[in-house]
């Protein structure tokens, strides 16, 4: 959930850029605590522009931008629930650093790096890992289609690799699956992916305007990292 995880870094972004609408940082983070003000802050359409129009790296974090971005587009294209546009985001903001794209399954220590691979396993997985298997190749379709769609219509029509509309099919329908099952219940994330099934092109593209328009993710040559400031909880970075 990307709307409560922001940074201390992030806080002071929104500060800088809404502070003739927020007073100060006490009346940010309260505002922030509230559900309905995060939202409507988090909305505001200076923010928006404020992402895009900054030079150079930005101090705040990944779960921040992408939420703001995805959510942008999502309105664009009439996807209006706040909680698909947040799942998008964290996965957009997991799926940026190359380990946390890959499906490894429990107890092993190879991932699956391809999508046969993935439903091969589905055939002797227990009901957990099958729902973990159907969640990830249903995310990784979307993440695939949408930011890289330009890669996917070379790959198709030089090489004869599969096109976007095997990734809808194969987004859409293991979307689907998972949302019917009695995890996704029981971690209210039905409603999510059953929307992100049955809408699966609509938020492809819109995940494909963005890529082409507002950022740089789909290039290779331009690493996501180059986007954001060091961060201070990770004295690695």
């Amino acid at each position: 959930n990307c709307r409560v995880q922001f940074t201390a870094q992030d806080i002071e972004f929104i500060l800088e850029v809404l502070g003739t609408k927020i007073r100060t940082a006490d009346c940010l983070v309260k505002l922030l605590a509230d559900e309905e003000s995060r939202d409507l802050i988090l909305d505001d359409e200076t923010l928006f522009h404020s992402l895009l129009e900054r030079r150079g790296c930005l101090r705040i974090s990944s779960r921040l931008y992408f939420y703001v971005l995805v959510r942008h587009v999502f309105k664009r294209s009439d996807i209006n629930d706040r909680q698909v546009a947040d799942y998008v985001a964290e996965l957009l903001s997991a799926f940026s650093e190359a380990r946390s794209s890959q499906c490894i399954l429990p107890g092993q220590l190879n991932p699956l790096d391809y999508f046969f691979e993935m439903i091969s396993a589905l055939q002797t997985a227990d009901d957990r890992t099958s729902f973990l298997i159907r969640m990830h190749i249903g995310n990784y379709s979307l993440f695939l289609s949408g930011v890289f769609p330009d890669r996917i219509r070379f790959r198709a029509e030089v090489r004869g690799f599969p096109d976007l509309k095997y990734y809808d099919q194969l987004g859409r329908t293991h979307y689907r699956i998972a949302g019917e099952h009695r995890l996704a219940q029981r971690y209210h994330m039905e409603s999510v992916l059953m929307t992100l099934s049955e809408r699966f092109q609509t938020t492809r593209r819109a995940l494909n305007d963005m890529s082409d328009r507002l950022l740089s993710i789909g290039d290779p040559d331009y690493p996501l990292q180059n986007l954001f400031g060091p961060d201070k909880s990770n004295p690695q970075s």
